[in-house]
Protein backbone atom coordinates (compact mmCIF):
# COMPACT_ATOMS: atom_id res chain seq x y z
CA UNK A 1 0.00 0.00 0.00
CA UNK A 2 1.08 3.33 -0.05
CA UNK A 3 3.08 5.72 2.43
CA UNK A 4 1.51 8.86 1.22
CA UNK A 5 0.05 10.90 3.56
CA UNK A 6 -4.22 11.48 3.33
CA UNK A 7 -4.53 13.48 6.72
CA UNK A 8 -2.75 15.03 9.69
CA UNK A 9 -3.78 15.55 13.11
CA UNK A 10 -1.56 18.20 15.10
CA UNK A 11 -2.04 20.66 18.22
CA UNK A 12 -2.89 24.26 18.13
CA UNK A 13 -0.14 26.16 18.84
CA UNK A 14 -2.62 28.53 21.31
CA UNK A 15 -3.89 25.59 22.95
CA UNK A 16 -0.63 24.18 23.73
CA UNK A 17 0.57 26.99 24.80
CA UNK A 18 -1.91 27.44 27.58
CA UNK A 19 -1.99 23.36 28.57
CA UNK A 20 1.55 23.64 28.79
CA UNK A 21 2.02 26.85 30.70
CA UNK A 22 -0.82 25.82 33.21
CA UNK A 23 0.33 22.60 34.01
CA UNK A 24 4.11 24.10 34.93
CA UNK A 25 2.61 26.65 36.68
CA UNK A 26 0.66 25.05 38.55
CA UNK A 27 4.32 22.42 39.29
CA UNK A 28 6.10 25.51 40.46
CA UNK A 29 3.30 27.00 42.54
CA UNK A 30 2.96 23.98 44.57
CA UNK A 31 6.75 23.72 44.81
CA UNK A 32 6.69 27.34 45.91
CA UNK A 33 3.96 26.88 48.54
CA UNK A 34 5.94 23.73 50.14
CA UNK A 35 8.87 25.54 50.64
CA UNK A 36 7.61 28.92 51.97
CA UNK A 37 4.02 27.68 54.05
CA UNK A 38 5.19 24.55 54.84
CA UNK A 39 2.58 22.61 56.54
CA UNK A 40 2.89 19.25 58.28
CA UNK A 41 5.49 17.14 56.87
CA UNK A 42 3.12 14.98 54.88
CA UNK A 43 1.12 17.85 53.85
CA UNK A 44 4.50 19.04 52.31
CA UNK A 45 5.53 15.65 51.01
CA UNK A 46 2.30 15.57 49.17
CA UNK A 47 2.78 19.35 47.66
CA UNK A 48 6.44 18.31 46.33
CA UNK A 49 4.92 15.03 44.81
CA UNK A 50 2.17 16.77 42.74
CA UNK A 51 4.22 19.76 41.64
CA UNK A 52 6.62 17.51 40.51
CA UNK A 53 4.12 15.32 38.84
CA UNK A 54 2.62 18.57 37.14
CA UNK A 55 6.09 19.40 35.91
CA UNK A 56 6.48 15.97 34.29
CA UNK A 57 3.31 15.61 32.37
CA UNK A 58 3.91 19.14 31.67
CA UNK A 59 7.43 18.30 30.20
CA UNK A 60 5.43 14.60 28.68
CA UNK A 61 3.16 17.25 27.02
CA UNK A 62 5.36 19.42 25.43
CA UNK A 63 7.00 16.58 23.78
CA UNK A 64 4.10 14.66 22.26
CA UNK A 65 2.35 17.41 21.48
CA UNK A 66 5.52 18.55 19.02
CA UNK A 67 4.89 15.56 17.07
CA UNK A 68 1.82 15.61 14.75
CA UNK A 69 -0.68 12.28 14.11
CA UNK A 70 -0.50 10.65 10.23
CA UNK A 71 -3.08 9.19 8.47
CA UNK A 72 -2.35 7.13 5.36
CA UNK A 73 -3.96 4.48 3.52
CA UNK A 74 -3.04 1.61 5.61
CA UNK A 75 -2.11 2.96 9.19
CA UNK A 76 -2.24 5.53 11.41
CA UNK A 77 0.56 6.73 12.94
CA UNK A 78 3.16 9.25 15.16
CA UNK A 79 5.25 11.51 13.50
CA UNK A 80 8.16 9.80 15.21
CA UNK A 81 7.37 6.35 13.63
CA UNK A 82 5.08 4.87 16.49
CA UNK A 83 2.25 2.85 14.57
CA UNK A 84 -0.66 3.82 16.60
CA UNK A 85 -3.17 1.20 14.53
CA UNK A 86 -3.39 -0.06 11.16
CA UNK A 87 -6.69 1.13 9.11
CA UNK A 88 -7.40 -3.30 9.07
CA UNK A 89 -7.26 -3.13 13.24
CA UNK A 90 -10.06 -0.87 14.06
CA UNK A 91 -13.66 -2.44 14.41
CA UNK A 92 -15.58 0.60 14.76
CA UNK A 93 -15.18 4.72 15.41
CA UNK A 94 -17.38 6.58 17.74
CA UNK A 95 -17.42 10.57 17.27
CA UNK A 96 -20.90 10.81 18.84
CA UNK A 97 -21.02 13.52 21.44
CA UNK A 98 -21.79 11.28 24.46
CA UNK A 99 -18.46 8.77 23.46
CA UNK A 100 -15.85 8.88 26.08
CA UNK A 101 -13.56 10.38 23.91
CA UNK A 102 -10.70 13.40 23.98
CA UNK A 103 -11.53 16.80 23.21
CA UNK A 104 -12.71 17.93 19.26
CA UNK A 105 -11.65 14.32 18.81
CA UNK A 106 -12.63 10.64 18.53
CA UNK A 107 -12.67 7.00 19.80
CA UNK A 108 -11.42 4.07 17.68
CA UNK A 109 -12.30 0.49 19.17
CA UNK A 110 -9.50 -2.28 17.54
CA UNK A 111 -10.34 -5.62 17.25
CA UNK A 112 -7.15 -7.04 18.96
CA UNK A 113 -5.96 -5.17 22.06
CA UNK A 114 -2.53 -3.35 21.97
CA UNK A 115 0.02 -2.03 24.59
CA UNK A 116 -1.15 1.11 27.23
CA UNK A 117 0.47 4.40 25.20
CA UNK A 118 -0.31 7.86 25.84
CA UNK A 119 0.58 11.24 24.65
CA UNK A 120 -1.16 14.04 26.56
CA UNK A 121 -3.42 16.44 24.06
CA UNK A 122 -3.04 14.14 21.52
CA UNK A 123 -3.87 10.10 21.75
CA UNK A 124 -4.25 7.41 24.51
CA UNK A 125 -4.48 3.68 23.89
CA UNK A 126 -5.83 1.49 26.51
CA UNK A 127 -6.50 -2.02 25.47
CA UNK A 128 -8.65 -2.21 22.48
CA UNK A 129 -9.93 1.44 22.71
CA UNK A 130 -7.32 4.85 21.20
CA UNK A 131 -8.83 8.40 21.67
CA UNK A 132 -7.33 10.48 19.02
CA UNK A 133 -7.74 14.60 20.21
CA UNK A 134 -7.56 16.52 22.77
CA UNK A 135 -5.25 20.14 22.22
CA UNK A 136 -6.31 19.60 18.03
CA UNK A 137 -8.38 21.46 16.01
CA UNK A 138 -11.97 20.13 15.88
CA UNK A 139 -11.65 20.61 11.54
CA UNK A 140 -8.38 18.20 11.27
CA UNK A 141 -9.78 15.53 13.68
CA UNK A 142 -13.49 15.62 11.71
CA UNK A 143 -11.67 15.20 8.38
CA UNK A 144 -9.21 11.98 9.16
CA UNK A 145 -12.21 10.46 11.52
CA UNK A 146 -14.71 10.98 8.10
CA UNK A 147 -11.49 9.04 6.27
CA UNK A 148 -11.58 6.46 8.81
CA UNK A 149 -14.96 6.25 9.05
CA UNK A 150 -15.44 5.68 5.29
CA UNK A 151 -12.70 3.15 4.73
CA UNK A 152 -14.77 0.83 7.16
CA UNK A 153 -17.20 1.62 5.28
CA UNK A 154 -16.00 0.41 2.27
CA UNK A 155 -13.74 -3.00 4.47
CA UNK A 156 -17.10 -3.88 5.51
CA UNK A 157 -18.91 -4.13 2.09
Amino acid sequence: MSDEVIGTVSASMGRRVLGITSLALLGFLLIYVSFTQPPAVLGQIFLLATGSASLWIADKMRRATATVIELTASELRDSSGELICTLDDIESIDRGFFAFKPSNGFLLKLKSPGKRSWRPGLWWRSGRRIGIGGMTPGHQTKFVSEIIAATIAHRDI
